[in-house]
């Protein structure tokens, strides 16, 4: 868990798409900005009290000047897109979490393969960069409704990435559209997919690779929201095991581990409380824990946990707290 938070201003908004605005956030000093991996993203503490996650949509260099994020209005949202499209204006100082990766690109790769859904699109572009600065080999596949939807169009016609990217624009020409099915067969040993977007987006990637046999140790996937079939936060009870203090806390069926710390006074950080974000993430006995999160690859769900969805196996769950 991190909690290490950052003021960060306003630096410059802009209108990518009818629905989409982007946003440059700098040091307010002029200082760099904490550096990190393409994948990377950071919670966004909001006027009204929301806090979001929000990919970082530009690859990161030593000495980073600003992070640029894309916010898409969701009518049906929580709260938190709407705020940051009405309330948040140039010039604004807003509080910002250290950078945070749960949806790294994968060095054992030999080809990785790029699949970007709407406004998806935001962690794919600075894995595009990382990867073409770094000389890897990879495909961009971006799929928009329509031109009129496609965000960060500038980034994505730079001579450099141009050659990468594919483009799916569904009200298109037919050869501007691409066969999920055709293209994930196509794909030779070694590659590994990356894909983010809006929840019929993936379903359709993920029937696209089942179909497909694709290996699942190498798909990898960042969610805005937890699927419709995850599973319930209810369970039966169980133990809690703090190593660092010897004692343990009772977890009830209907209850989170999140909320029975609570109970007893001790605050975990948290932001989407859907297993999506990472932040509620402690170093625990990974294999005794039934895992309901969306944020940990298999090997990371081995010796860590997300606290506010996952439940014991069995009577007890010994975690570093």
């Amino acid at each position: 868990m991190s909690d290490r938070i950052l003021t960060v201003r306003v630096a410059r908004i802009a209108r990518e798409t009818p629905d989409i605005l982007s946003f440059e956030l700098t040091h307010p000093q002029g200082r760099p900005l904490p550096d990190h991996a393409a994948g990377a993203h950071i919670d966004v503490h909001l006027p009204g009290g929301f806090v979001r996650q929000y990919s970082l949509a530009r690859a990161s260099v030593q000495g980073t000047r600003s992070y640029l994020i894309g916010v898409k209005r969701e009518t049906q949202g929580r709260g938190g897109s709407a705020s940051m499209h009405a309330r948040v204006r140039e010039g604004d100082l807003l509080p910002v979490s250290a950078p945070r990766n749960n949806f790294p690109l994968r060095r054992e790769a030999a080809h990785h393969l790029l699949l970007a859904g709407g406004i998806g699109l935001t962690p794919m572009l600075a894995m595009a960069q990382s990867l073409r600065a770094q000389g890897g080999s990879f495909t961009l596949c971006v799929f928009a409704r329509s031109r009129e939807h496609l965000a960060f169009a500038a980034s994505l016609g730079d001579p450099a990435l141009r050659p990468f990217v594919r483009l799916h624009i569904d009200e298109g020409k037919v050869d501007e559209r691409i066969d999920l099915h055709a293209l994930l067969a196509a794909q030779a040993p070694g590659t590994h997919a990356y894909l983010c977007g809006p929840t019929g987006f993936m379903a359709a990637v993920r029937d696209a690779a089942a179909a497909s046999r694709w290996p699942e140790e190498q798909m990898h996937a960042e969610y805005f929201a937890a699927p419709a079939e995850s599973a319930p936060l209810a369970g039966r009870p169980f133990a809690l095991r703090l190593t660092q203090r010897g004692i343990d806390v009772p977890v009830a069926a209907d209850q989170s581990a999140v909320d029975a710390l609570r109970a007893i006074g001790i605050d975990v950080p948290v932001s989407c409380e859907q297993g999506l974000c990472g932040t509620c993430v402690v170093e625990g006995e990974g294999q005794a824990a039934e895992h309901r999160d969306f944020c940990l690859t298999g090997a990371q769900r081995q010796h860590k946990v997300a606290l506010c969805c996952s439940r014991a196996k069995g009577d007890a769950l010994a975690i570093a707290l």
